[in-house]
C-alpha cells in the first residue's frame, strides 16, 4: 500500500486538519445524513446545533458538494451541524426551523455564483437551476449571500455569520457587477458579515470553529489566512503592520537632480550634502595628524555643551515610511506587510485604478510570498476597511485524503425523494446526476486563464489525492452507489491532466509571482510527468466491477503534448466517443488576452488524438470549444476562426459567449478597457472590447455560422469588412448568398416544441459531412432528406 506523498512540494507551515483535540459533542457519533428539521435532531438526541449551514443549492451529501465537505469536516472535528437548504428567503421564520445555533453561521449562495446560476451571459433569466430538485428555477435569490446573511442576523442578532463559497471569494474586495453595469462594494461590508472565507476553506474553518468554541470573540479572529473582514482604521488591533501605498499609478519614485557637466566630481557631490571619497582621502592623508591631535580636545568640549545645553543632542537618522517599496530603503517584512489597495471610492469611479487593484490582487495569490491586502470603503464617521489576509496554506495529501474519505451518502437528502423513494424521476438534481458516478482526484489550477474563476478560488498550487484513496473511493462507487452500471463518469477535477504536477523546486514555488506556469509557455520549472495518472487510470480500470471509466474534465493539452503516453492511454481506454478540450480560439489576439496556447498546440495534439484513435481501430472525435466576444477579439478574429470551423468541418451547437464572472482578470479588462496583465498605468496597453448586444451577437454568429438564421447580420458585417469574398455558394464560402424559407434553428434548443415525424426516409450520413461540436455524431436530418414539397413545420 502506497503511503500518502505531499506532490506539491509546498512547505506547509500549518496546523494539520486532524491535530485539533475534538469537541465535546463528538459523542453523538457521525449522521447518515446531516439534519434539516427538528425531527432529525431528535433523532439524533440533539437538543441544538452547534453550527447551521445555509446553502442555495439542495443538499446532496457528496464530495463534489461544498456544503457536504464543509458539513462533513466540521462533524469529524465533534460538532453538531444543521443544513437549512434552499430556505425561502422572504422572512426570517425558515432560518428559525433549526433553532438557534450555539456558535456561528456558515453561509453560502452554494457551488454557482447566484447570479451566474440565474442569469445567463446575455443577462437573460435562466429557466431552470441544475442543484434544485425537478431543475426548477427560482429557488434562490439574486445575491444569494447577502440575502441569506441578512437573514440570518435578522433570526438571531447576537450569533456570528461566517460566509464562504464562491460567490463571496469572488466578491471580497471591490469589484465590477456585470449584471447592475457598476463596481460594488466588498460583500463583506454588504453582508455584513463577521468574517468572510475564500477559496476551499477547510483549514480556517476548523481553526475558527475551535477558537469560537473556546469562547474566543470573533472580532478577534483576524489572524487567519484565507480570511477577509472589516476593521477600522483606528483599531490598535492593525497597529504594528507595515503599509506599502499602492492607490495611485503613474506615481513617479524619487527623481535625481540633473548632473551639472562644468562641476568637478566633488562639487557634485558637495551639492547633494556629502563628499568625493578619493579627493577627500588626499585631504585626509595631510591633515590626519592634526586631526588625531585634537580629538581628545573636541570630544571634551562637545560634552562640556551638552552638559550647559542639554538640548544639543547628535542627529538620529530613520528611514521614511512613506518610501517603503518605492527602491529607496530595504523592502519590509512580507509576512507583517499589507497593501493598501485603491479604495471603494477610488475604483467605483476610476476604470485604471480598478484594472491597477485588480492586478495587485492577482500578483498577491501565491501562499508562499502573498501579502495582506486592505482597501477603505466609505469616508468619514463611516469609514472602514477591508482586509484580506494571504491566501490559505494549501492541503496536504494526507488532508486532501482525510477530507474525501468523510462518511458521505454520495446521494441527496431524503426529504427530496419521490413517493418511490428514488431521485431519478421528477425529483432528480441535475447536478448531482452529472457527479453521481465521477471521481475528485486534484484541486487547483495553474493555467491561469483570465476568464477563469478556478484559480481565484482553488488556487494554482495543485493538491493530490493518493492514490489509494482514489481507488478507495472508486470501489464505494461500486458497491455502495444504486444504479451503478459499471462505467465512472470522470476521473478528474478542474482539469483532467494536472494530478501530481507541480514546481520543481519548493524554494521557486515559494518565490514565484507568475500568473500562469503554462503561459506563454510551460515553464521549466514546472513537472509535466503524466506517469502517476496513467497508473491509476490502468490500476482503476482493472478494478472487479469497473467497466470503463471516462474523461469528462477537460484535457490541458498543451501539458498531454509533453506525454504521448498519456495521450495514447487516454485515446485507447478512456474517450467515450468524443473528447472535450478548449482551444477558445485561433487568433493570436483574444488567446494572449486568455492567456492561452496557440492554435499550433491544438493541431499537435489533434495528431497525437488521430495517430493512437487509429491504431486503436475506434472512431473517435475531439470537440474544441471557443469563446465569442472575449476582450481583445476583433470582428476579423471572429471571422477568422469562422473560416477555421468550416475549413476544420465543425459545426458549433453550443455556443460559450464571454461572461464577466466578479475578479476575474478578463472582467477588469472587460471594465477598465486596460490589460491587467501588464504593469497599469493612464497610457498602458488598451484593449479591443465586445460591448453592446448587435456586436455580442455578431460574434457568436460566427461561430454558428452554419445556422441559416444568422447568414443576414453575418452577409452585412462581411460587407462592411471588406471581405464579401467569403459569401457565395461554392465549398470555399463561409455563407451562401441565398435565405432559406424554413427556420434552421438548432433542433437542441430545450425548450423547442419537436416537430411532427416525417414520412421520407433518413438519408445515410455521406462521408466528409461534418460533426456536430456538442455530441461529436454525425448532425440530424436538417431536411434536405425529405419529400420535395413538404415544408417543415417552424419551431417554436
Amino acid at each position: 500500500m502506497n503511503a500518502p506523498v505531499d506532490v506539491s512540494f509546498f512547505v506547509r507551515a500549518a496546523k494539520p486538519l486532524t491535530s485539533y483535540r475534538k469537541y465535546w459533542a463528538a459523542r453523538f457519533g457521525t449522521s447518515k445524513f446531516l439534519p434539516m428539521s427538528r425531527a432529525e435532531m431528535d433523532k439524533l438526541g440533539w437538543d441544538s446545533c452547534d453550527i447551521i449551514l445555509v446553502t442555495g443549492d439542495a443538499y446532496v451529501d457528496h464530495p463534489s458538494f461544498g456544503m457536504a465537505v464543509i458539513g462533513r469536516m466540521l462533524e469529524a472535528q465533534g460538532f453538531r451541524v444543521g443544513i437549512i437548504s434552499q430556505p425561502d428567503w422572504q422572512s426570517a421564520e425558515p432560518f428559525k426551523i433549526l433553532g438557534k445555533p450555539n456558535l456561528f453561521w456558515g453561509v453560502t449562495a452554494g457551488n454557482m455564483d447566484s447570479m451566474i446560476n440565474r442569469y445567463t451571459a446575455d443577462r437573460k433569466i435562466r429557466s431552470d437551476d441544475a442543484y434544485t430538485p425537478g431543475d426548477i428555477g427560482g429557488k434562490r435569490p439574486d445575491r444569494a449571500a447577502l440575502v441569506y446573511s441578512q437573514r440570518c442576523r435578522e433570526a438571531y442578532k447576537d450569533v456570528p455569520i461566517i460566509l464562504g463559497g464562491i460567490e463571496g471569494s469572488l466578491r471580497r474586495i471591490a469589484h465590477y457587477d456585470y449584471w447592475s453595469d457598476k463596481v460594488r462594494r466588498s460583500i463583506v461590508v454588504d453582508a455584513k458579515c463577521d468574517l468572510l472565507l475564500y477559496g476551499n476553506a477547510e483549514r480556517a474553518l476548523v481553526e475558527i470553529a475551535h477558537r469560537l468554541a473556546a469562547n474566543e470573540p470573533v472580532e478577534k479572529i483576524t489572524d487567519v489566512r484565507g480570511t477577509a473582514f472589516v476593521r477600522r482604521s483606528d483599531d490598535a488591533s492593525g497597529q504594528g503592520w507595515f503599509e506599502i501605498d499602492s492607490t495611485s499609478v503613474d506615481e513617479p519614485g524619487r527623481v535625481e537632480a540633473q548632473i551639472n557637466p562644468y562641476q568637478t566630481t566633488s562639487e557634485q557631490a558637495a551639492g547633494q550634502g556629502s563628499s568625493c571619497a578619493k579627493e577627500d582621502g588626499e585631504k585626509s592623508a595631510t591633515n590626519s595628524v592634526a586631526a588625531d591631535a585634537s580629538s581628545t580636545g573636541a570630544t571634551a568640549q562637545l560634552s562640556l555643551k551638552n552638559a550647559v545645553n542639554p538640548a544639543i543632542q547628535p542627529l538620529t537618522f530613520v528611514p521614511n515610511a512613506a518610501l517603503y517599496g518605492k527602491g529607496t530603503v530595504k523592502v519590509p517584512p512580507r509576512d507583517r506587510s499589507v497593501i493598501r489597495l485603491p479604495s471603494y471610492e477610488q475604483v467605483k469611479s476610476d476604470a485604471v485604478l480598478y484594472a491597477h487593484a485588480n492586478r495587485v490582487l492577482h500578483l498577491e495569490t501565491n501562499p508562499g510570498n502573498a501579502r495582506a491586502l486592505v482597501q477603505a470603503h466609505g469616508t468619514g464617521v463611516t469609514a472602514r476597511d477591508v482586509w484580506i489576509t494571504p491566501p490559505p496554506i494549501p492541503l496536504t495529501t494526507a488532508e486532501m485524503d482525510y477530507v474525501f474519505d468523510l462518511p458521505y451518502a454520495r446521494s441527496p437528502h431524503p426529504s427530496y425523494a419521490d413517493e418511490n423513494g428514488s431521485h431519478d424521476g421528477a425529483t432528480k438534481i441535475p447536478a448531482w446526476e452529472m457527479i453521481r458516478f465521477s471521481i475528485n482526484i486534484m484541486r487547483g489550477c495553474f493555467g491561469g486563464c483570465t476568464f477563469c474563476s478556478i484559480t481565484e478560488h482553488e488556487g494554482r498550487i495543485i493538491q493530490s489525492r493518493s492514490e489509494e484513496s482514489v481507488i478507495k473511493e472508486i470501489e464505494d462507487v461500486r458497491d455502495k452507489v444504486k444504479g451503478f452500471t459499471g462505467t465512472i463518469s470522470d476521473l478528474g477535477g478542474p482539469t483532467a491532466n494536472m494530478y501530481r504536477l507541480g514546481c520543481r523546486s519548493p524554494e521557486i514555488e515559494a518565490a514565484c509571482r507568475k500568473p500562469s506556469c503554462v503561459y506563454p509557455g510551460i515553464c521549466q520549472n514546472l513537472t509535466t510527468n503524466h506517469d502517476p495518472l496513467i497508473k491509476i487510470y490502468r490500476r482503476g480500470r482493472a478494478l472487479k466491477g469497473i467497466k470503463k471509466i471516462l474523461i469528462g474534465s477537460g484535457v490541458r493539452y498543451d501539458l498531454a503534448v509533453q506525454s504521448p503516453e498519456y495521450v495514447k492511454e487516454l485515446v485507447t481506454h478512456h474517450v467515450g466517443g468524443y473528447l472535450k478540450i478548449a482551444p477558445e480560439h485561433t487568433e493570436q489576439g483574444p488567446l494572449t488576452k486568455m492567456m492561452k496556447p496557440g492554435i499550433g498546440t491544438y493541431e499537435k495534439f489533434k495528431t497525437l488524438f488521430d495517430k493512437f484513435t487509429a491504431e486503436a481501430g475506434k472512431k473517435q472525435f475531439l470537440i474544441p470549444y471557443f469563446i465569442a466576444a472575449h476582450p481583445g477579439t476583433s470582428d476579423e478574429d471572429m471571422m477568422n476562426l469562422a473560416v477555421w470551423l468550416k475549413k476544420n468541418g465543425f459545426r458549433a451547437d453550443q455556443v460559450q459567449t464571454f461572461y464577466p464572472s466578479p475578479m476575474a482578470t478578463a472582467t477588469a479588462m472587460y471594465h477598465s478597457n486596460k490589460n491587467p496583465l501588464r504593469k497599469i498605468t493612464r497610457d498602458s496597453e488598451t484593449v479591443d472590447i465586445v460591448r453592446g448586444d448587435k456586436r455580442r451577437r455578431l460574434h457568436k454568429a460566427f461561430l454558428r455560422y452554419h445556422d441559416a438564421n444568422n447568414w443576414p447580420l453575418l452577409r452585412e458585417a462581411l460587407k462592411s469588412m471588406g471581405r464579401a469574398d467569403l459569401i457565395g455558394n461554392g465549398k470555399h464560402h463561409l455563407i451562401p448568398t441565398y435565405q432559406p424559407m424554413t427556420d434552421s434553428s438548432s433542433a437542441c434548443r430545450k425548450s423547442s416544441t419537436p416537430a411532427k415525424p416525417q414520412t421520407a426516409a433518413f438519408k445515410p450520413i455521406q462521408k466528409g459531412r461534418i460533426l456536430t461540436q456538442n455530441t461529436g455524431l454525425p448532425p440530424r436530418d436538417n431536411g434536405a432528406g425529405r419529400v420535395p414539397g413538404k415544408v417543415a413545420k417552424k419551431l417554436r
